[in-house]
């Protein structure tokens, strides 16, 4: 990003974020958060080939199970998109078949959980299949968003006015995500999002602070929210590039 933007995380986690940028228009806050959801490729389930498939699902519903696996995708570089990977999976009855069951033919692309349940299988029955995983975006195909929850709203600025007048009764007054109090960033989860019980007894004014937006994000254990984000500007900066240069031809 450039130097007039300002980007800060407000809590950080490999799955789950939220962080602050000041210096945008509600625009361009948009096109991240569409950005992070469709631009950004990943690896998915795309085929499906069964060699054996003896339990109580068709072969169509298995396949739409094993696609929606959310698969790790490797750093920037390694694939290009439409790339494959291909997987296997052979599971015997009396078990449940898990994303962990799932053997990658390369060790960058594998079940981003292990524990995601695909059918249960009885005594006898048994599933066995090779699929193709394939890199694309999720403008093709929902299965291959890595940001499953993004999105975005005003930062507010929370500012103390005076003492409630005495004998009014303190009504609660709700906010999420994070506010801006005295210069500093606050989650709003500190005092259970309601202002009356962080100020009681005090009229609270609130404000949007403009063109400063907060962003939650969570993946889907594709890659890391920090990588997400990075990845989806790098995808606003080369679209942008592209079009630049298609304007001067």
């Amino acid at each position: 990003m450039s130097e007039e933007y300002d980007v800060e995380f407000v809590e950080r986690g490999d799955r789950e974020g939220r962080f602050l940028v000041r210096g945008i228009t509600p625009a361009f806050a948009n096109g991240i958060r569409r950005a992070m959801v469709a631009d950004v490729p990943t690896m998915a389930i795309d085929t499906v080939r069964f060699v054996e498939n003896s339990s109580v699902m068709f072969d169509e519903q298995l396949a739409l199970r094993l696609g929606l696996v959310p698969l790790t995708t490797p750093p920037e570089g390694e694939f290009v998109e439409d790339d494959t990977v291909t997987l296997s999976i052979d599971v015997e009855g009396p078990a449940t078949a898990y994303s962990g069951d799932l053997v990658s033919s390369d060790s960058l692309v594998e079940a981003a959980d292990e524990n995601v349940p695909i059918i249960e299988l009885k005594e006898g029955q048994r599933l066995e299949a090779e699929a193709e995983a394939r890199l694309e975006r999720g403008k093709n195909h929902a299965k291959h968003q890595g940001g499953v929850a993004v999105g975005y709203r005003h930062l507010q600025r929370v500012e103390v006015v005076d003492d409630l007048p005495e004998f009014q009764e303190p009504e609660s007054q709700i906010v999420r995500g994070v506010v801006e109090e005295n210069g500093e960033l606050v989650p709003t989860s500190e005092f259970d999002h309601d202002l009356s019980t962080r100020h009681p007894g005090k009229e609270v004014h609130l404000e949007d602070v403009s063109n400063a937006f907060v962003f939650h994000v969570e993946t889907d254990g594709s890659f890391s929210v920090e990588e997400l984000v990075t990845r989806a500007v790098d995808s606003i900066e080369a679209r942008a590039t592209e079009l630049e240069e298609a304007v001067q031809l």
